[in-house]
């Protein structure tokens, strides 16, 4: 049925009633009818024998429906006029007697409500039959319709049924919801799919029928898409609402898309509540189709557990204790198992500087004895160590005893740098949510992050807006003190982020000086100390709060660190803090050398995430100046209690490790930064040059100088390591290349950094390289302004400015973290090492949704991979069977996959769901958005697929007509 306003409507609709006719019932006639204005739609239920008695069972109410298709049936009608009621009796059973009608029937009317005609009721049809929504009579009459049929059928009369219209009240109040798989977030299109998860409702008032739904049942497009009808009885009309609320809330069905969410939010409407239902009341409420979407947690994390179970991505579990139980006692003790302190820790540097002023704050800092300690654990350790692959919850797990045990530090460095960038790529994770959890997990110690200047956490710069939203953002969201850099050591690149900085009024701006090179050595021409001096002048005139030394590869050694802290304290009023990498084994000595000189704070970890590509072990330096003049006031005890969890947390991400058993003196050579050795282990190994990283290194020396022997920092250092990885995979000499680049393929980041876009390196360009390198190459230039949009969104509500930042900055990851987001939710809620390594035979598996909110997953079996490579996982989930099927990577299959349409290209044009498919356009038409390409039938239902865009119809991806899944791909046009 469909209603037609205009004249020009009628062929269009008229012809797609006319195939759904003739597909349904083999005859394609159709009906035109005088439309009724807002119309309540009311049947009567009729039950006659054969001897010519009638009776009627009252009156449903089936007005709310969608597309002429009932949704909810009430009975008795709410809100009807006594008088049309029993009119409505009076002119059924007279109808059934005119026809000598025998057995159970539906009379069914339409009731205007607007109008001249409002309060008339016209005869639509009589169903000769048991309907779908008898359920609903049958609840308020206590007559049961199907056994009363069948004995009318069989012979007997109403008086042998002990049934009269006298004897036959009604009793309460039913209304009956249909529940079918149909997608209310997408047009109500019809689903199809196994049911992977079945839980019914049940209780008083509540009574189910349907067909044979149970976990494992497979839905087909060729029937009707209803699963199973729902219909609650009580006292009054608002009892049985409420009572169908709460069975509607106890249903899992998982694995097709329902309309629940959808029923949900109409029996939540006041107007349905109150009765006041019309055919029209889906359609006046657009609302209620956005309404709210079950997020089906546990099947999309029991999608991710399973599939990495059977692909094994990390290799199988080794680390069999929890981290978490290797907490010190009294920091176990001091949280709740969420993490989140149970008190209120001692005051600490967090404390002191909201008190002070970020100007104050660096003057105290300049002026106390004792040596000011960062952890960097949190951030840089892991990132150098592992490939920056820690969890947030394995980082927010440590927070509360970091708290607890050691309020005497200066910082935790515990964001930026890669890991805004890796949280969204690899981990599903939002990296503003990492940051709001650790700064709920430690109030009391300021938090550090990195900041590239310019770049902001990304690559290449971004206008001055950008930065300053993200410094507004970060600060708001917990970030205290930034180190500021540039690749480059370029100040002008640095000042937008530290005007940004200084602009929040509470957060300090540490600017560093990236050293490289080795200032001690009389052949060096350029990194010396005057050019490490004149640079420190620079960054203090631009107004940093706090002087850092940047030594990112270890190459700072101890006279050339007691000299350069010396020139510097000599100088400048600011203090010093000092970050190294002990890649060669050395830095300690480095440390205590700068302390000798005067260095105001350096950066350590915690011991057993310390050493080689990170920083010097914290316990070390704790325990070289304890009970000296400049003694950190850190507890020994303290710090050494921390390192069986780290120890613990680093078995768990043993893949990820960066392939260095011990100090490397390379390092002095090559000059690859700890922060980068372990990802670019990581890339050359995805390369499948793991067994040629010694080359790696050497290449990377040879593409260092090619470049013009750059200060090397992300991202800097990006571009001397993806040269070098290009070189050696190509087995390029790199004499030759540096004569003659321009007969080489080069990295795109090494183009974008000829081009100028990281600002000028201190040694100049490499001429005549450059010249060449570039010579015919296309280079694309960033945008210098931002959209209005983009603009706008910078300047709204947190939520718009931190997802237009991630877009901005890292747009590529940004969707990957969104896709991860959409098709196994929020995976961070689950145990690292569940997450890695998958679900374990034997044991239970507890993810925590929420507070008190838990899942227990088990695993049962793994099936042999079908034709498609596909392994069913048999799970359990709470108790309840689950059955995932997976795809098994390493299983090669023969059987043609449907092509899938990419959604972010507006020309290829999708099936929306899946059905018979029946192209209308062919190569060469030419096509206007909007227009109708396609038709798809599934679930006695028939409707049109348009395209986005208009242009040419390119190719045709599939035959004139054939059975298609949702997302394949029909045509291109372009």
């Amino acid at each position: 049925m469909r209603r037609v306003d205009t004249r020009e409507a009628l062929p269009e609709a008229l012809s797609a009633a006319m195939r759904e006719a003739d597909t349904a019932f083999g005859d394609p006639t159709v009906f035109l009818e005088q439309a009724v204005l807002r119309p309540r739609h009311i049947e009567v239920q009729i039950l006659a024998d054969g001897q010519g008695n009638v009776m009627h069972l009252f009156e449903r109410d089936c007005s709310l429906q969608r597309r002429h298709q009932k949704v909810i049936e009430i009975a008795p009608a709410p809100n009807l006029d006594e008088n049309i009621r029993q009119a409505l009796y009076r002119d059924a059973v007279k109808f059934a007697k005119a026809l000598g009608y025998a057995n159970a029937g539906t009379v069914e009317f339409l009731v205007d409500t607007v109008g001249e005609r409002a309060g008339q009721h016209v005869f639509i049809e009589m169903n000769p039959r048991i309907q779908v929504e008898h359920t609903v009579t049958e609840e308020i009459t206590d007559v049961d319709l199907v056994q009363a049929q069948l004995r009318i059928a069989s012979g007997e009369s109403l008086a042998d049924l002990g049934l009269s219209q006298e004897s036959v009240s009604i009793k309460g109040a039913a209304l009956q919801s249909r529940i079918t798989t149909e997608d209310p977030t997408n047009g109500f299109r019809p689903d199809v799919g196994k049911i992977t998860g079945y839980r019914s409702a049940g209780g008083a008032g509540v009574r189910l029928d349907g067909g044979t739904v149970y976990a494992g049942a497979e839905i087909s497009p060729h029937f009707d898409s209803m699963l199973v009808k729902l219909t609650c009885r009580g006292r009054d009309y608002q009892t049985a609402v409420s009572r169908a609320r709460r069975a509607l809330a106890e249903f899992r069905i998982r694995g097709v898309s329902t309309n629940i969410p959808f029923l949900q939010a109409v029996l939540d409407d006041p107007e349905f509540v109150a009765g006041n239902v019309a055919t029209s009341f889906i359609d006046e409420r657009p609302e209620l189709l956005k309404a709210r979407v079950s997020a089906d947690r546990g099947t999309k994390l029991l999608t991710w557990l399973a599939d990495v179970t059977v692909n094994q991505p990390n290799g199988p579990l080794t680390a069999s204790v929890a981290p978490t139980e290797k907490l010190p006692a009294a920091a176990r003790e001091a949280q709740e198992s969420t993490g989140v302190l149970k008190a209120v820790p001692a005051k600490g540097s967090r404390q002191l500087l909201q008190e002070l002023g970020p100007e104050e704050f660096a003057r105290a800092l300049r002026e106390q004895p004792a040596v000011a300690v960062t952890d960097t654990t949190f951030r840089d350790a892991h990132q150098s160590l592992l490939a920056t692959r820690v969890r947030t919850r394995d980082l927010v797990a440590a927070g509360p005893a970091i708290s607890t045990l050691t309020p005497q530090l200066l910082s935790v460095e515990a964001w930026g740098g890669a890991t805004y960038d890796v949280a969204l790529r690899f981990l599903g994770e939002d990296p503003w949510e990492r940051l709001a959890a650790l700064r709920k997990a430690i109030p009391n110690i300021c938090l550090q992050m990195l900041l590239r200047g310019r770049n902001t956490v990304g690559y290449t710069p971004y206008p001055e807006e950008v930065t300053k939203a993200f410094v507004q953002e970060a600060a708001a969201t917990g970030i205290d003190i930034f180190r500021i850099f540039d690749a480059l050591n370029d100040v002008s690149q640095m000042e937008p982020a530290i005007r940004a900085v200084r602009e929040t009024g509470t957060a300090v701006a540490e600017v560093a000086l990236c050293y490289t090179g080795n200032l001690l050595d009389p052949n060096e021409k350029l990194y010396t100390l005057d050019y490490y001096l004149d640079l420190a002048q620079r960054i203090v005139d631009a107004g940093a709060h706090i002087l850092a030394i940047k030594d990112m590869a270890g190459l700072l050694r101890p006279a050339a660190a007691a000299k350069l802290v010396a020139a510097l304290r000599e100088r400048f009023d600011l203090p010093v803090h000092l970050h190294t990498h002990d890649t060669a084994g050395g830095q300690l000595a480095t440390l205590l050398a700068a302390v000798e000189a005067g260095v105001d704070a350096v950066d350590v970890a915690s011991a057993s995430m310390a050493g080689t590509t990170s920083q010097p072990s914290a316990s070390a330096l704790v325990a070289a100046l304890a009970n000296t003049e400049r003694d950190t006031g850190l507890s020994l005890e303290a710090v050494g209690s921390m390192e069986p969890y780290w120890e613990a947390v680093r078995r768990v991400y043993a893949p990820f490790e960066s392939g260095l058993p011990g100090p490397t003196g390379r390092v002095y050579r090559h000059e690859i930064p700890g922060g980068q050795l372990s990802n670019l282990r990581q890339q050359a190994m995805a390369l499948g040059l793991g067994e040629r990283f010694e080359d790696i290194e050497d290449m990377y020396t040879a593409a260092d100088r090619i470049l013009g022997r750059l200060v090397k920092v992300t991202p800097s250092s990006k571009v001397v390591g993806d040269l070098a990885l290009q070189l050696v995979g190509a087995n390029v000499d790199p004499a030759d290349f540096a004569e003659n680049p321009q007969n080489y393929d080069i990295p795109d980041s090494v183009i974008g950094f000829l081009s100028g876009e990281l600002g000028d390196p201190p040694g100049g360009w490499p001429e005549p390289f450059r010249t060449k390198a570039l010579q015919g190459r296309k280079v694309k230039l960033r945008d210098a302004e931002l959209s209005p949009e983009d603009s706008a969104a910078l300047n709204a509500d947190s939520k718009s400015r931190r997802s237009t930042l991630n877009r901005l900055l890292f747009a590529g990851p940004t969707k990957e973290f969104q896709q991860i987001r959409d098709v196994y939710g929020d995976v961070s809620v689950l145990d690292t090492r569940d997450y890695l390594y998958g679900l374990q035979r034997g044991a239970e598996h507890v993810i925590e949704l929420d507070k008190g909110v838990k899942l227990i997953a088990t695993l049962g079996a793994i099936s042999e991979p079908d034709e498609r490579g596909m392994r069913t996982v048999h799970c359990t989930l709470n108790g309840q069977q689950r059955n995932v099927s997976v795809r098994d990577r390493s299983v090669e299959s023969a059987v043609k996959v449907a092509e899938k349409a990419d959604p972010s290209v507006p020309g290829q044009v999708a099936a929306p769901f899946a059905g018979a498919v029946t192209v209308t356009v062919k190569v060469g038409d030419t096509v206007k958005a909007g227009d109708t390409v396609a038709t798809i039938e599934a679930m006695k239902m028939e409707a049109g697929i348009t395209t986005p865009a208009g242009g040419t119809v390119k190719r045709l991806a599939i035959s004139a007509v054939e059975q298609v899944q949702g997302g394949d791909l029909l045509l291109v046009i372009e």
